[in-house]
């Protein structure tokens, strides 16, 4: 019973090309509506581990007084469970949560499936401008927040003039999003 469940979960790592018909390619609107959905399944995810983490530690994970500190380790924990959502997502189905709706897949180039390589690739490039918040202290929250969108709106900007509607992650990872209908 247990092999026949892991064989109809177990997915291949191609999906089957169709020659006749190239879905086209997303446009920039249905993947930027698509990560307003999944910037809300994100923030559920980051709640959720940060509930999680102030009950084990008692409620004494981030301190409070002249400086808020927030442990290291926390950062990364939420990156790395929020990076697993995104890699996990486009490594199964092609989908987040965010673009099911919207009807939209990221593939390999060719239409297949994304390899790890290629999920970890783009998720590195997309979260790039990230760093940026490093800049926090010397510049302010509010400037580097600005500057954290300025650069994020270059990076999808690209998918304006490329004729595959490619962003600077998906031409890095060489991977496209496209439409399922």
């Amino acid at each position: 019973m247990l092999a026949i469940a892991r064989a109809r979960r177990k997915r291949p790592d191609t999906m089957p090309a169709d020659s006749t018909a190239t879905p086209a390619p997303c446009p920039l609107w249905r993947r930027l509506l698509a990560l307003v959905y999944d910037l809300l399944i994100v923030v559920a995810i980051v709640m959720v581990v940060g509930l999680l983490c102030q009950l084990a530690t008692g409620g004494k994970l981030i301190t409070t007084g002249a400086k808020t500190v927030i442990p290291l380790w926390y950062q990364c924990l939420q990156g790395l469970v929020v990076a697993a959502y995104f890699l996990s997502s486009w490594r199964r189905g092609g989908q987040t949560v965010g673009m099911r709706p919207w009807r939209i897949r990221v593939t390999r180039d060719d239409g297949g499936t994304v390899t790890l390589q290629q999920a970890v690739i783009r998720l590195l490039v997309a979260g790039a401008p990230m760093v940026l918040l490093l800049l926090a202290p010397a510049f302010g929250l509010r400037t580097t927040l600005w500057t954290l969108l300025v650069v994020w709106t270059g990076w999808f900007a690209v998918a304006l003039f490329d004729r595959r509607r490619r962003a600077v992650h998906d031409f890095a990872a060489g991977t496209e999003v496209r439409r399922l209908d």
